[in-house]
């Protein structure tokens, strides 16, 4: 991780943190839901499909705006090239995940079990433009994440909660040193929990939310 990556997470994190509270002591609920300002036409598309699907119930499941924000941050923050995502539902947390990829140049391998959300995160995908660096991979994920070969900078686990522990066990070796592993529900996964912050390669902080962020040392 770079200096300026370290400053930014650093600045970032206590902030999140204080947001979640708020939330979920139903303060600040209209700020929590609003979206970033776009920095060009290529952000700005992939926010409106996000926007569109919001405001139209067109999503499933889908992780809080300040959570995909901050999946966002941390992403572009270290860099990543290569993230997975345990989970696609519907693509509303990918696209989060691809507006951090879209300024890293990287790519998004996302794996969905149900037929039919996995379509409708390729549709959104195809809407924001970003389906060429995506792919959608249906069926069982604890079966298809051992195709996985490369070094994983960034992996999102928000999946079914029983299943945390067993994704992390397969895909640990793969994540690179400096790497993240961001848990959403981690409250719902206490095995995973228990395996998490026992690894003694692995340093994990949950700042007042949901998403647990957990650093693979080097």
């Amino acid at each position: 991780m770079t200096r300026r990556s370290a400053v930014i997470l650093a600045t970032a994190l206590p902030a999140v943190g204080g947001l979640a509270v708020a939330q979920r002591r139903g303060v600040f609920r209209s700020r929590d839901s609003e979206l970033p300002v776009a920095k060009d036409e290529a952000e700005k598309k992939i926010l409106g499909v996000l926007s569109e699907a919001m405001r139209t119930g067109d999503v499933y499941l889908e992780v809080p705006t300040s959570d995909g924000r901050m999946l966002r941050l941390l992403t572009e923050a270290v860099g990543a090239k290569v993230v997975v995502e345990i989970g696609t539902s519907t693509g509303y947390s990918g696209l989060w995940l691809l507006l951090a990829l879209k300024s890293t140049s990287g790519k998004l391998t996302t794996f969905e079990i149900d037929r039919g959300r996995a379509a409708q995160a390729r549709k959104h995908f195809a809407q924001a433009g970003v389906d060429q660096k995506v792919t959608v991979v249906e069926g069982d994920a604890h079966e298809n994440v051992k195709r996985l070969k490369e070094p994983i900078d960034v992996l999102f686990i928000d999946a079914d909660k029983d299943g945390y522990a067993d994704y992390l066990n397969r895909l640990l070796p793969l994540i690179r040193p400096g790497g993240l592993i961001l848990a959403h529900n981690f409250d719902q996964a206490s095995e995973y929990g228990r395996v998490v912050r026992a690894n003694p390669e692995l340093e994990t902080l949950v700042p007042g939310g949901s998403l647990a962020i957990t650093l693979r040392k080097r």
